[in-house]
């Protein structure tokens, strides 16, 4: 039986959404994938996944129509790795240096992740080295380990809401007002992923 709450999944056109889709619903809940405005606004809450790069991702966003509409929202917003980076000011392309214009929700930028010569994309299991009280993240504490893919991060800044560290630390999630982005991917990082979730289809 699902639990009625209007969970929207924003159909980036460049994610997993299938995964994500599962990850809800094996919670009790039933979603819709979706890049209808009016459906969107509609929501009790919205996930935001993505996949790739931000140059892509933004130009998707943008032919959809979807950026006034995020920048909007009132209800509880969670973004999944790229979809947390597109919450920021901005992303630099390690392959050109170009500066993509992002949402500009979470006053903060995403850069090339200083892994200080260790393997990049940093892709596996990883610890968390700071959680902050963020209802989010209840029940989550330092040391445990959630699923990470990615070669670009958001720095330390007062919008840090975890942190985590490969090389150098950077932003495990982030989060300012109803928007909160996880740089890892919940919907692969198993019990304690599931929890991220549940957290925030509690709020």
């Amino acid at each position: 039986m699902s639990i009625k709450q209007n969970i929207v999944i924003v159909d980036t056109g460049c994610a997993n959404l299938s995964s994500v889709k599962f990850a809800v619903e094996r919670l009790g809940y039933q979603t819709n994938i979706t890049d209808d405005i009016e459906i969107i606004k509609k929501a009790d809450k919205v996930i935001f996944p993505g996949v790739g790069t931000a140059k892509h991702a933004m130009e998707n966003v943008i032919k959809k129509g979807l950026v006034e509409t995020l920048q909007q929202l009132t209800q509880p917003v969670l973004g999944f790795c790229l979809g947390m980076q597109l919450m920021t000011n901005s992303s630099v392309e390690s392959n050109s240096d170009q500066n993509v214009d992002c949402l500009s929700i979470i006053p903060t930028e995403v850069t090339p992740l200083d892994s200080q010569s260790l393997r990049l994309p940093h892709m596996g299991w990883n610890t968390l080295t700071s959680v902050s009280d963020h209802p989010v993240f209840k029940g989550i504490n330092i040391g445990d380990y959630f699923y990470f893919v990615h070669s670009f991060a958001a720095p330390i800044s007062e919008y840090t809401v975890a942190s985590c560290q490969y090389g150098s630390e950077f932003s495990a999630a982030i989060a300012k007002d109803n928007f909160i982005g996880c740089q890892f991917h919940p919907e692969r990082s198993s019990d304690l992923g599931s929890k991220i979730i549940q957290n925030f289809l509690d709020l």
